[in-house]
């Protein structure tokens, strides 16, 4: 700025250089005034001429000040970027107008939150929640709020939102915290300059589009504070890998320069970024039925207050039971409601009914834009995705770390792969977790083997389930037959089929068939008695608890641990669940029965080792139910968990009378049958040419009378196994059994039974002399016995049984 000499308008008469403030021995000039003899009209001129000469000095001041401020701000503005910190403006803004406040309360009295906010040195934390739990609606938050507390302590906030573009590149990044505190403290913009001016060098690269140079210029703002400086840096996880990298080797060395320093991140659960911040504190942002509500009552009143009460009322209650923490979901949802413009309360009903079937198509959007992200466009890794995603959309339970990559290894391996151990050799659970991190839940990388992994919403659900890899093959390059998809309504069913495969490949696997389940300690804990004094009081037992839970009931017991042994990390899922995923698969999608048959082989280790497996999920000693591999085989396995469908293909393709069954197959499933599963199931057994052979005999009648009970609640079932008396009503007489079985019958005091027989035998003379024949045999052998059964029998005629009368109509 060229400086120029400003010359004060004076009185006439006075000197040009009388407005000079005198030295300390200057002598004031006198001026003669002959109508004031004593100067005080010149003295009190000459005052007001300093007075003004103060007032265009200070002008002056400010005049050069401003001046170089503005040539500052345009040299910061232009340096910096001011277009980043316009959109950052906005985006705060926008994401004021949708933040929920009493959703966020919480975080204001979380012990962390407050040790953080609160420390005198350094200090990071960290937010840590699953894709579209509201981490940036809390940042948001958090900001207002540290702006509001800090008013009076003079502390500065510096926030910015990292999103999938250049926001998320590191350089960006601090070029708008510097600029969001330079605006903040104008005091340090002139250090700015000069240090621009001095690290500015012809031919090199703009000192702010260098990180080390920003980081040292962000270093001397530091040091130069007086006062907190609270930085709010959401999203970390949007950022490339090396961005996460340099952000917090930045940050931390920073914080080494500055003990006013206090940073907060937020992301979702990445390995590689937890990793990074261990020992920083972390809030983890679980989701929860209030904050549910709380959401979705804030997004419905902004966005359909339009709507009657009742109408409001109805979504209000719908979605929060739906939202499962996903604020997103509820966001685009509501935005889906209001763009279809339904307002009457029975259509919204509807509509609503059928919101889990239809999720909003901005959300698939964004869903295949972080498919296609997280894994690169390679291919490879998509087709990585895509088997994970399947998997965990028809897993019956969540799933461990380890589970799910070994799933997914086993879905991808070769054939040749016979073996765990070389199953292992391909297991990558972080490039698993990497490439679907969106999609899911927050997991605890800390523990590989818990139960956590799920798919974050019901909708990425449904998602997997509509087939999103029919976009893929369109936008990625896979064809048609890599993408597999099948038709509408299909695509569960083939998801079911395809884990079930995986399960079978599994337990085929040569160390499940060759290495005992127990160590010799192990079993010898299984063959010591059990001792119970039925009539004693039991030291330290617990009341009887309804509501009590399988995993809190064994909590206490005594476990084994698998991962010293032989079967891998899929060893406990593949025997607990496969037979559920069975129960799903029609004969079109099932895998070869020779496959089912082969780890189900009668006697053998390996069907010993998956049922010992199946009676205890939690890996607990005692198990939760018997199941004594020597009494299945194929079949059995088959008929108490297979369809219907299943259970009769195999029937009829099987060879039965193979080394893979027992000698008597059919009566040995119609008792697991009876006792265990759907007895109705034994009708497809019995009236099979294959297998009713079998079973149309006296001992498996025997068999039926001896494991009915009236308390058993499959009453409807067993009707229709009653029924079956009428097949072989001409063998009741033909080889003379029906006695027996009517004595049997009256012995153990089944009625429906009975009342079988005695309705045959009110029509059949014939088998009434084998009834008769029966009463008059006992009362001359235990004429004690015949007047039991007299009674009992005119007990049960008297009985009334509706259900029994329309069984028998």
């Amino acid at each position: 700025m060229t400086d120029r000499k400003i010359t004060p308008f004076l009185p006439s008469g006075t000197s040009q250089d009388a407005h000079l403030l005198p030295g300390p021995k200057s002598v004031a000039p006198t001026v003669k005034n002959t109508q004031d003899p004593d100067g005080c009209e010149e003295l009190s001129s000459l005052t007001d001429v300093r007075k003004d000469q103060n007032i265009l000095q200070r002008t002056t001041g400010e005049i050069e000040e401003d001046t170089g401020s503005m040539l500052y701000d345009g040299e910061i503005y232009r340096s910096l970027g001011s277009d980043q910190t316009r959109r950052q403006r906005e985006k705060h803004a926008y994401l004021q107008q949708l933040q929920a406040d009493q959703a966020c309360d919480f975080l204001l009295s979380d012990s962390k939150f407050m040790t953080w906010v609160r420390a005198t040195g350094p200090q990071e934390l960290a937010l840590v929640g699953a894709m579209g739990c509201g981490k940036t609606m809390a940042m948001a938050f958090l900001v207002d709020e540290l702006i509001r507390q800090n008013q009076m302590r003079q502390a500065k906030v510096c926030y910015h939102y990292c999103q999938d573009d250049e926001t998320g590149e590191v350089v960006c990044i601090f070029s708008t915290l510097i600029l969001s505190l330079l605006e903040q403290l104008p005091g340090l913009k002139k250090t700015f300059h000069e240090w621009y001016q001095q690290t500015t060098a012809p031919g090199t690269v703009t000192p702010t589009a260098n990180l080390r140079e920003l980081e040292e210029f962000f270093g001397i703002a530091l040091q130069s504070l007086d006062c907190p400086l609270f930085i709010v840096l959401d999203g970390l996880d949007e950022c490339d890998c090396t961005s996460q990298r340099l952000v917090l080797e930045v940050m931390g060395r920073l914080m080494q320069k500055s003990p006013r320093l206090r940073i907060i991140y937020s992301t979702r659960p990445a390995e590689p970024i937890l990793e990074q911040l261990d020992g920083v504190p972390q809030i983890i942002l679980h989701s929860t039925t209030e904050r549910d509500r709380l959401i979705v009552d804030k997004a419905v009143e902004d966005r359909l207050s339009h709507l009657s009460q009742d109408v409001r009322g109805l979504v209000k209650t719908t979605l929060s039971g739906l939202a499962q923490g996903s604020s997103i979901w509820t966001k685009m949802t509501v935005e889906l409601i209001e763009a279809r413009g339904i307002t009457a309360l029975g259509p919204m009903r509807t509509f609503l009914d059928n919101i889990p079937q239809s999720h909003p198509g901005k959300l698939s959007e964004l869903y295949m834009k972080l498919l296609s992200k997280y894994s690169s466009n390679c291919n490879g890794d998509q087709k990585l995705a895509i088997s994970a995603l399947e998997i965990l959309a028809v897993s019956r339970r969540p799933l461990s770390i380890l589970e799910l990559a070994w799933a997914v290894a086993l879905n991808t391996a070769p054939e040749s792969i016979t073996t765990t151990a070389g199953l292992a050799e391909l297991v990558d659970h972080s490039r698993v977790l990497t490439v679907i991190l969106p999609f899911i839940a927050y997991v605890d990388f800390s523990d590989l083997r818990k139960h956590q992994v799920r798919l974050v919403h019901q909708s990425v659900k449904e998602f997997v389930l509509d087939g999103f890899s029919t976009h893929l093959s369109t936008s990625s390059g896979l064809n048609a037959a890599e993408a597999e998809v099948p038709i509408p309504g299909r695509r569960a069913a083939v998801l079911e089929a395809r884990l079930l495969d995986i399960c079978i490949r599994y337990l085929s696997l040569e160390e499940i068939g060759s290495e005992e389940l127990f160590t010799p300690e192990q079993a010898a804990i299984l063959e010591l008695p059990k001792e119970v004094d039925l009539f004693g009081e039991l030291e330290g037992a617990a009341e009887y608890d309804p509501h009590c839970t399988w995993e809190v009931w064994e909590k206490n017991t005594i476990p084994y641990d698998l991962s010293d042994r032989c079967f891998g990390e899929l060893f406990v899922y593949a025997s607990c669940y496969w037979t559920e995923h069975l129960g799903t698969t029609s004969p079109h999608d099932l895998p070869e029965l020779k496959r089912i048959e082969h780890i189900c082989h009668a006697g053998s280790t390996r069907l010993r080792n998956w049922t010992m497996q199946n009676s205890r999920p939690q890996c607990t000693i005692e198990p939760r139910f018997p199941f004594d591999a020597s009494l299945y085989d194929p079949l059995s396995i088959v008929s108490l968990y297979g369809t219907p469908a299943v259970l009769q293909y195999m029937i009829e393709t099987s060879d039965l009378e193979g080394d893979s069954f027992l000698p008597r197959p059919a009566m040995g499933a119609a008792e697991q049958v009876l006792r265990w599963g759907d007895p109705s199931r034994v009708r497809i057994l019995f009236q099979s040419h294959q297998t009713g052979p079998q079973l149309c005999n006296l001992n498996f009648f025997r068999l039926v009378v001896n494991v009915w009970s009236p308390r058993d609640h499959r009453r409807q079932e067993w009707y229709e196994v009653f029924d079956l008396i009428d097949d072989v009503q001409h063998l009741l007489i033909g080889e003379g059994w029906g006695c027996e079985l009517y004595r049997m019958a009256v012995n153990m005091f089944c009625k429906p039974m009975l009342r079988r027989l005695m309705k045959k035998a009110s029509t059949s003379p014939k088998l009434f002399e084998e009834c008769m024949r029966a009463n008059l045999e006992d009362s001359l052998t235990d004429p004690m016995s015949w007047t039991v059964y007299v009674d009992a029998v005119m007990r049960m005629q008297e009985e009334p049984n509706s259900e029994e009368e329309q069984s028998d109509r």
